[in-house]
């Protein structure tokens, strides 16, 4: 797998350079902890890396109390970019990674065995927190527009890679309308080149805003972002449980001037039962430490949605045992 061999290569840079500057030694107490992210144009990579840096804390960093890390001594956590939700849970449920982030759906139907997962049941996957919310994008060229969703009858769509949420998702609404596609599975980076060089009609695309793979779009060649009709809306929310309305203002985007209803569904960060209590305890801890709350806000813009206080909104399955004591801790599990 792709982000299998990544992770060889950090890890190996990391304990090379250890080695070089005579800590070998430390380096045996460290323990590495992977988190699947997305692709690299999406927001699970950035926020992924966030997190990891926030939990993260090598051995001989500087104390916290000291301006040094806050994180959980020993660990070193690395974001690892993958296909997103529906590969993350399966590869935290079949031990590959240690925790990634996911979307509630993916989350909740791979625990429970349902949408993708069916007769496949994901049941050795935990939540460590609720993060923020994910809007979906249906982007079109610059000047195009959609009477309606029906009108994606017959177009080039980017439906997102495969093994993601989203394109579960997407499958989903496009069933329920009854849109024939000629359907492409394409990552967020890919689709936006596509589009930009006509050989896409439109893509969708869920995560939270906003794309830096957007940004790099709206400089060079302009686009537009559908406007979910209020039945869609409805309709989509429906089919879809785990979808609500939503809203991307205008100026979120600089070329987007405005306001953009669609659906959203919310991230959530995961890992599997196995993992040692008191290391998801400590983990929780370091994730809502104040110094994590500057890294969050400053770190990208979705970061300031991270909030403890909704740390266990829409978290349908169980909770890892370390995240539950944390939580009993702090008031939010009585």
């Amino acid at each position: 797998m792709m982000f299998k061999r990544k992770l060889g290569i950090l890890l190996a840079a990391v304990i090379a350079g250890l080695t070089l500057a005579g800590g070998a030694t430390q380096a045996q107490d460290m323990k590495f902890f992977r988190i699947g992210t997305g692709g690299a144009g999406g927001t699970y990579f950035p926020i992924g890396g966030l997190i990891a840096n926030a939990i993260s804390n090598p051995p001989g960093s500087r104390p916290c109390d000291k301006g040094g890390s806050c994180g959980v001594p020993g660990l070193v956590a690395i974001a690892v970019s993958t296909n997103a939700s529906v590969a993350n849970v399966n590869a935290i449920d079949a031990g590959q990674l240690d925790a990634g982030l996911a979307g509630a759906q993916s989350v909740t139907q791979g625990y429970n065995g349902e949408g993708k997962f069916v007769g496949n049941k994901r049941q050795n996957i935990r939540v460590i927190a609720n993060l923020y919310p994910e809007d979906m994008h249906l982007v079109l060229p610059k000047g195009a527009k959609l009477g309606s969703l029906k009108d994606l009858n017959g177009k080039r769509v980017g439906v997102a890679a495969a093994g993601s949420g989203t394109q579960v998702s997407v499958r989903m609404i496009l069933k329920h309308y009854g849109i024939k596609a000629d359907e492409q599975e394409l990552g967020l980076a890919q689709s936006s080149q596509r589009l930009a060089d006509g050989q896409l009609d439109a893509f969708f695309y869920a995560g939270g805003t906003p794309f830096a793979a957007l940004i790099q779009l709206g400089a060079t060649k302009g686009f537009e972002l559908y406007q979910f009709s209020a039945s869609e809306r409805k309709a989509i929310n429906g089919i879809i449980p785990y979808y609500v309305e939503s809203m991307i203002p205008a100026g979120t985007y600089e070329t987007i001037t405005y306001d953009v209803p669609t659906v959203a569904v919310n991230g959530q960060l995961i890992t599997s039962a196995g993992q040692p209590t008191d290391l998801i305890y400590e983990i929780t801890k370091a994730l809502w430490n104040k110094n994590t709350r500057k890294l969050l806000d400053k770190g990208h813009s979705k970061g300031k949605a991270i909030r403890q206080e909704t740390a266990l909104k829409g978290v349908l399955i169980p909770v890892h045992p370390g995240a539950e004591k944390f939580y009993k801790e702090v008031g939010l599990i009585k």
